[in-house]
């Protein structure tokens, strides 16, 4: 699970596993359906701190992914870690966008969005 990069990767699968609706920060109020979600993040230094944060149920909410996982029918699965930028990642991503902007506030690629609902996930490992 861990990257020698300083400028790792990482995307966590997770499931809804019945239709929820969760505020994300100043973004608003969304409906989140059942199923699989991708979520494309970053860590320039402690990556180990920072999916142990994403993982924990008690937390200050900070960053958009914080409030779709502090919901009890939201658990993250699965774990990948990867060398490429978090962009690059990102737009190999097929899915939809539940929320526009979601985890990209200060993405330069045009994203749209960090999170996408997947309906199938093919991890590599």
């Amino acid at each position: 699970m861990a990257s020698g990069k300083e400028n790792a990767t990482y995307q966590l699968l997770i499931v809804v596993d019945e239709a929820v609706s969760v505020r994300v920060g100043q973004l608003g109020e969304f409906a989140f359906a059942p199923g699989y979600y991708v979520y494309t993040g970053s860590a320039r230094r402690g990556m180990k701190a920072r999916l142990k944060r994403h993982l924990a149920r008690d937390k200050r909410l900070r960053w958009h992914i914080d409030y779709l996982l502090a919901n009890p029918h939201v658990t993250v699965v699965d774990v990948q870690i990867l060398d490429q930028p978090e962009c690059e990642v990102n737009q190999y991503i097929t899915g939809t966008i539940p929320v526009p902007g979601f985890g990209a506030s200060d993405c330069t690629a045009g994203c749209g969005a960090h999170l996408f609902e997947v309906r199938s996930v093919n991890w590599e490992g």
